[in-house]
């Protein structure tokens, strides 16, 4: 064992692949589904940070819903036994088919983005002859302060609906005879570390809730998304975030109205740190400079690094050498594919097992062919 990996059983095995955690995992859920249940809070996990089968099957035994964001996931989750009655469907751009699969399957709540997407939802509803329980997404204006990328509560992003067009919406939507507001979703963005940015989306809420209030609008469901962030930098330091610490965020500084239910969609801090993928070492090449690792997965495995810079701990897990810099780089054709640079590693040969920590949210499930390169496979802590 080298901190929580069954090395010598790791290193017969072929790489690239991922490793997940279970233990961990089951963990973690227990004190998500501990610390919500204080308040009676409903956590729907965000399949799209990992929608492996055996990942949703065991988020699934501990009783909390999905939120979705395509058909796929639908179709995903309720394969994994996730109860319809449980499944938020978010996203921009819904086509026909999914919404149909939402309504044929009496989903929860669909989370709405727009005019034009209310005006499809009330058509294929009235079709089916039935009426569709919606959650506006409203974009508060709030800073997350994260990557660009994944920062989705600004008033200028393709998420969710500006302020200054909510009571447009308002009037619009009570027009419409077969959707029915039951909710206000948020999302504020992703890897979110900071608890104010979490106060301040607080603050926004009680606001808007005022707004609909003199419009005798009281809706059933509070949704804030999720965004929890992890610690990448070192996840043996906290493998399970702080959820205490976020859900009492939300009790001290969220104003609820009577009998409104409080709903959370978390995807990242469920899965990630129980996730790790493992790669051995085909050279190590000498630089003019530097030294570089060159291992057999590449960003086709994990992306987050070459799309996001994203920073994983790379650990060498077959060697107690004295520690050495290298570049970590992947055999993929694009400059791009690069894990870290001036990586502290112990000192590095060919064949070491090498593990990029962190790695259990947007790590399988962004996997590519590109280079028609095999998708990596997957390990679980139970079969080894």
């Amino acid at each position: 064992m080298k901190g929580n990996f069954p090395v010598t059983a790791l290193e017969n095995i072929e790489t690239p692949f991922y490793y997940y955690n279970i233990p961990l995992l089951r963990e973690t859920l227990g004190v998500v589904t501990h610390e919500a249940g204080k308040y009676n809070y409903h956590v729907h996990y965000a399949v799209k940070a990992n929608a492996n089968s055996r990942i949703l099957s065991v988020i699934c035994e501990n009783g909390i819903g999905a939120d979705c964001v395509s058909g796929g996931e639908i179709k995903a989750a309720l394969k994994a036994g996730f109860s319809a009655d449980k499944i938020v469907y978010a996203g921009v751009g819904k086509s026909d088919w999914e919404i149909d699969l939402g309504l044929d399957t009496d989903i929860f709540c669909f989370n709405v983005e727009s005019i034009p997407e209310l005006n499809v939802i009330n058509e294929r509803a009235s079709i089916k002859n039935k009426i569709a329980p919606v959650a506006l997404r409203l974009n508060p204006n709030v800073d997350a302060h994260t990557h660009h990328y994944i920062t989705t509560g600004l008033n200028e992003n393709k998420f969710g609906i500006n302020l200054i067009h909510l009571e447009g919406v308002l009037d619009h939507l009570s027009g419409l005879k077969n959707v029915k507001l039951v909710g206000l979703h948020f999302h504020i963005g992703s890897q979110i570390t900071d608890m104010d940015a979490f106060k301040s989306l607080c603050v926004r809420i009680n606001e808007i809730q005022e707004t609909l209030y003199r419009r005798h609008i009281i809706v059933d469901i509070i949704n804030v998304g999720g965004g929890l962030g992890v610690d990448y930098e070192n996840p043996d330091r906290q493998p399970i975030p702080e959820f205490k610490s976020y859900f009492e965020v939300f009790y001290r500084h969220l104003k609820l109205r009577p009998k409104q239910q409080l709903h959370f969609e978390l995807g990242r801090s469920l899965v990630c740190q129980c996730g790790s993928l493992m790669t051995k070492v085909l050279y190590v090449k000498e630089g003019v400079n530097k030294k570089f690792v060159i291992v057999d997965a590449g960003m086709t495995d994990l992306i987050r690094p070459a799309l996001y810079q994203a920073y994983h701990k790379i650990e060498n897990l077959s060697s107690e050498g004295p520690v050495r810099e290298y570049d970590v780089v992947g055999p993929i054709c694009e400059s791009s594919d690069c894990f870290g640079k001036c990586v502290s590693l112990n000192e590095t040969k060919r064949g070491d097992l090498i593990a990029l920590r962190s790695a259990g949210a947007y790590g399988e499930i962004m996997a590519s062919r590109y280079n028609c390169r095999e998708l990596p496979k997957v390990r679980y802590s139970d079969d080894i």
